[in-house]
């Protein structure tokens, strides 16, 4: 009501823009928190995966490789950083026997202080024209290459959590670890793969964010671990595991998607930004826990 521009076409296709990269790290917090986690890195991981695309196709175009192998070798970097924090994550939860909000803390400090130190906190630049082309042509004015994809890993994800033995075994552990454990669920290496899982999204959404700016900024996915968690607490995934639906999830990052698109077209400044993010976390898990004292009683 105070920007009218909001309601415009234009203004739908950014927030799907905004929706993309938040529902990759949202898919991926889903089935963390299912089991019963967190997963504090994937912001920092979007952020360091898209550094390491935009590096890689970089060095690979000024050495004269084809466009098409450059960018394929960036994508290659991305999706091996968010798969080597993953794997680290799940290590650290499954052998370690970290709780997950230290392990994945830990990590997001390390992909943090990573992406600045090789980057020197400013853009990498330098992307081919066909990078900005992937990341912006628009498709009935709204769609993009990557949206696309994003749309498939969406149904491919809802598929595996509601209608797979993975799904079960990913709600089973989050309901009741030792009972699953007792059903013959390998419970440490399903929380591996799951952990995997989330790196991986984390890190296809930095690409995403990499092909929309034409560039690598160590700034990308700052916040992001808040608006993943909030897109799964709003979409009502329990915060204490083995509740919720994937629908929910992408309902919860289309709205917290939503919000900040307003906030920005009616001049919110971005650290007010959070603070809202923050109020929707906390009002999504006080009406969880009113809805189970309800149930309970």
């Amino acid at each position: 009501l105070i920007n009218p521009r909001y309601f415009s076409t234009a203004s739908f296709g950014n927030i799907l823009q905004d929706f993309a990269p938040v529902m990759l790290m949202a898919i991926g917090q889903t089935f963390v928190i299912i089991t019963g986690g967190i997963d504090l890195s994937v912001g920092a991981v979007l952020g360091l995966s898209g550094v390491a695309a935009a590096m890689v196709i970089r060095a690979t175009t000024e050495s004269g490789v084809d466009p098409a192998l450059s960018i394929a070798s960036g994508i290659g970097a991305a999706l091996l950083v968010g798969l080597v924090v993953g794997l680290v994550n799940g290590l650290l939860v499954t052998r370690i026997k970290l709780a997950p909000f230290i392990a994945t803390l830990a990590t997001m400090g390390v992909c943090m202080g990573t992406t600045l130190t090789i980057t020197g906190g400013v853009q990498v630049a330098g992307a081919p024209k066909e990078v900005i082309l992937i990341g912006n042509t628009r498709y009935l004015e709204v769609l993009t290459a990557p949206l696309i994809v994003v749309g498939i890993i969406l149904v491919v994800a809802w598929l595996v959590l509601s209608r797979t033995r993975f799904g079960r075994h990913t709600y089973a552990i989050g309901s009741n670890k030792f009972a699953a454990r007792v059903a013959g669920v390998n419970v440490d290496r399903h929380l591996m793969k799951v952990y995997m899982i989330g790196g991986v999204l984390a890190s296809v959404a930095g690409l995403f964010v990499y092909f929309r700016l034409g560039s690598g900024s160590p700034a990308s996915g700052r916040g992001g671990e808040l608006q993943a968690i909030a897109a799964a607490a709003i979409g009502g995934i329990s915060l204490f595991g083995g509740i919720g639906r994937l629908t929910g999830t992408a309902l919860g990052a289309l709205i917290t998607a939503s919000v900040l698109s307003g906030l920005i077209l009616i001049g919110v400044e971005p650290n007010a930004q959070q603070i809202v993010v923050g109020a929707l976390i906390a009002l999504a898990v006080a009406v969880q826990g009113l809805s189970r004292a309800n149930a309970r009683n």
